[in-house]
């Protein structure tokens, strides 16, 4: 006795099982991923020590007639550090920079930039136009120390507690409210985290 072979139809639905399969997985996916707020994002590197940095200073960016350091891991420890990744290029990152500037004037912490893939003459006109908030801003042309940092895209906005590990991750731009709400309290639970315990001394 012969089999029936499966009708037209039915084959074209049996080769279009894996393709809506796979779709209805990816629409899981990205609904969770970028449902409601995107700052709410986690992060794999929260709670872990910051991943190593070592980035040239932005040439020819001054501060008060001195030069603008580069960024490097120990300039990450022993205080708060808050780490912008930005671009000249990036309109979202124009849009938040009066925050960052604000930001800046506040105590406690230290301010830094990671400018992120980007042309070295634009990035100072770009702080020469809106103001230079970052004590520090690291070159990273292209882009392997935001790969590191697990960066989706710019800006994106990290604080680093004094333990050189990153307490919190915000995506996207900051605003009034993503400041106010999201990332001021972060800071100062950071500021407020009681310092590390030195390690023992071994025998």
């Amino acid at each position: 006795m012969s089999d029936i072979p499966p009708s037209p139809g039915r084959r074209r639905l049996l080769v279009l099982l894996p393709l809506i399969a796979f779709l209805a997985l990816a629409a899981l996916f990205y609904g969770r991923l970028f449902s409601g707020d995107p700052s709410r994002v986690p992060s794999a590197l929260i709670g872990r020590p910051a991943p190593a940095l070592d980035l040239p200073p932005l040439e020819g960016l001054t501060q008060d007639g001195a030069p603008v350091p580069g960024l490097t891991s120990a300039g990450l420890k022993g205080a708060v550090t808050v780490l912008n990744v930005f671009a000249s290029w990036c309109v979202p990152c124009r849009d938040e920079h009066p925050y960052l500037v604000a930001l800046s004037k506040m105590p406690g912490f230290r301010l830094v930039g990671l400018n992120y893939k980007d042309d070295a003459d634009n990035a100072r006109r770009f702080l020469g136009r809106f103001g230079n908030p970052y004590a520090a801003v690291g070159v990273d042309p292209n882009g392997r120390a935001a790969i590191d940092w697990g960066v989706y895209g710019v800006p994106e906005t990290f604080v680093i507690g004094r333990d050189g590990r990153i307490a919190y991750k915000f995506i996207g731009p900051l605003d009034e409210r993503g400041l106010k709400e999201k990332l001021l309290p972060e800071i100062e639970k950071a500021i407020a985290a009681p310092a590390a315990a030195p390690a023992p001394a071994g025998g």
